[in-house]
């Protein structure tokens, strides 16, 4: 492997690919990357997060759909790297997402994503896993669109 690719990103680095913002971004680290095939992502739980005043208040929970769009965002840092891809990363299809352990703050989310295809620069699909200390918390497959970003339309 090329040792000028960059194998970590910060935050502040995160916000320079990726489109989200607070509440919605939702990768803390990237820990490992592999351009074209993977990236390992880092989100620290903690009680002070907006869900957590309404989702089952007393006994936080983070809600599995916010769960899914983290291991998501983990796989767009992958995806707007690639060469050639050009616009927003969006949701195509979810499939075969199980939830085997509640998140709560206090948790590091580890989320391992895995490109399987990619056509035309255009679709794709994911495998991605969650693990908190070693423990599968969720994990299913992730389908994407690449769609021209609103930035990029003329008026």
């Amino acid at each position: 492997m090329n040792p000028a690719i960059k194998r970590e990103y910060s935050a502040s680095e995160i916000y320079d690919i990726l489109p989200h913002r607070y509440p919605f971004a939702l990768v803390d680290r990237i820990i490992d990357y592999v351009p074209e095939k993977r990236a390992v992502g880092i989100k620290n739980i903690t009680l002070n997060e907006p869900q957590f005043q309404g989702h089952f208040p007393g006994q936080p929970i983070m809600p599995g759909v916010l769960i899914v769009e983290a291991m998501a965002q983990v796989g767009g840092v992958v995806l707007s790297q690639i060469p050639g891809v050009n616009g927003l990363c969006v949701f195509a299809g979810i499939d075969k997402v199980r939830f085997r352990r509640p998140v709560v703050p206090g948790d590091c989310l580890v989320m391992t994503v895995e490109l399987l295809a990619i056509k035309r620069l255009r679709f794709g699909k994911m495998h991605a896993r969650a693990e908190v200390d070693g423990q599968l918390a969720c994990e299913g497959e992730l389908m994407f669109s690449v769609v021209e970003s609103a930035a990029g339309r003329s008026s």
